[in-house]
Parts: C-alpha cells; sequence; structure tokens
C-alpha cells in the first residue's frame, strides 16, 4: 500500500472518531468560552482542562491534540508543550496566544508546536487548524520554521553567555547590584556594605567590564532579567 493511501485511510479514519481536545489557559473566562464553542464542533470534545502549568501536567495520554497559551501564572506553556509532547508524540500542540514576541513564539515551534494562532483568530480559523494537524499538514511554511529555529538557537546562545557572565560575578559585586536596584548611590551602597567609595567604585568598573554595559540602569536590567536581585 502507497504511503498517500495510508495517510488517506488514517486521516478518514481520525474523521470519523472524536477529537478528543486539552485546553490550557490560565483566563478561566476565555477558556470555559472556548472549550463551550470548540464542542459545538462535530466531532470534537473538550476532555481536560487546565489553566496553570501544573494542572496541565495531570493531562493523560489520552488527548488528540493540545491547544496551549504560552502566559501562565505558574511558568511557560512552551513547558507544556515539551512535556505533553514527551507524554504522547503523536499529539500535537497548537500556540494559541496574545503574544507578538517572535523569540517567545520560536521557543514554542522548538519545543514541538505545530502551529501558532493569535487569540484574536476566529473560532473557524481554530477548528480548521486543529482538523489539520491532525491530518498531518504543516500550519507553518518551511521558511517560517527555519527562521524561528535559527531565533531559538541565537536566544540560547544569548542565555548561555548571561549564564557564564553571572557565574562571573562575586558575591560583593551582587551585592552591589542589589543595592543599585534599590536605588542607592555610591556614598550609600559603601556605608552599607563597610566599605570606602573608592573601593566601590572599582567594583563597579569591574561590573560593567564583566556585564559588557556602559551604565548603571543597563546593569540594572542585566541583574532583574537573570534573577541577580529581587526587587521589592
Amino acid at each position: 500500500m502507497g504511503k498517500e493511501n495510508l495517510k488517506t485511510m488514517m486521516s478518514q479514519s481520525r474523521e470519523d472518531q472524536t477529537i478528543r481536545i486539552g485546553l490550557v489557559e490560565d483566563h478561566s473566562t476565555l477558556r470555559q468560552a472556548l472549550a463551550f464553542v470548540l464542542e459545538q464542533e462535530d466531532g470534537f470534545e473538550i476532555v481536560a482542562q487546565a489553566g496553570s502549568v501544573a494542572e496541565a501536567r495531570e493531562f493523560s495520554s489520552e488527548i488528540d491534540v493540545a491547544i496551549i497559551d504560552l502566559g501562565l501564572p505558574d511558568g511557560d506553556g512552551i513547558e507544556v508543550i515539551k512535556e505533553l509532547r514527551e507524554k504522547n508524540p503523536q499529539s500535537p500542540a497548537l500556540v494559541l496566544s496574545a503574544t507578538h514576541d517572535r523569540t517567545q513564539l520560536a521557543r514554542a515551534v522548538e519545543a514541538g508546536a505545530a502551529g501558532l494562532l493569535h487569540k484574536s483568530a476566529p473560532t473557524e480559523e481554530i477548528t480548521q487548524a486543529v482538523r489539520r494537524v491532525l491530518a498531518g499538514e504543516a500550519l507553518i511554511a518551511m521558511d517560517e520554521v527555519i527562521e524561528l529555529l535559527r531565533l531559538a538557537s541565537k536566544e540560547r546562545e544569548k542565555e548561555h553567555k548571561e549564564y557564564l557572565v553571572v557565574q562571573q560575578l562575586t558575591l560583593r559585586e551582587k551585592e552591589i547590584l542589589q543595592c543599585l536596584a534599590e536605588g542607592q548611590n555610591d556614598r550609600q551602597i559603601a556605608q552599607q556594605l563597610h566599605i570606602s567609595v573608592e573601593t566601590e567604585r572599582n567594583h563597579m568598573t569591574s561590573i560593567f567590564a564583566k556585564l559588557g554595559v556602559n551604565s548603571r540602569l543597563q546593569a540594572i536590567l542585566f541583574a532583574i532579567r537573570r534573577g541577580i536581585v529581587e526587587i521589592h
């Protein structure tokens, strides 16, 4: 039997069955509304709903397709995509998100997302996307996939470099960054850490060199992004 005939038979078989959908969306009103609308579609059944990464981890392997938001209160929808794909590689994941952040979308594709949909997409587009991915169709053009994967790779490289930079910072330099984040000036930092202003400024010069920044604001933003400091 040829591959095309086999694919056609599998597609027809799928059409004769109920499509079991798992929804991951932290806004309960939106999730319930989407669930209601999708269940009006012939052959669709919402078998699981989650509003967080923790709840999504309870999904069984009986889901045929997952529709996942990327912004969740206890983590990232990308975590959910990875874990669901590991649990059941045959079940595609569709991203339904309001984000326009291409880096985040790139990471979702890298994690195994079969399609990217914006929350403004009409219901008909969402239902068609579900049917198409289950039929083995590609929702993302190959050139777009390649571009997104390259972007995800660059982002990983950037994160790795920043991780290495953080490892180079001394405990004293991290303390100074925390003081900076609290809005303290050179004199106040020196007093709090019981060092001279000159020593504090030498530490600051070292911090700038290690982080590759030219201002205190840039240093603070780096420290916040990498979780070096706490903002109270």
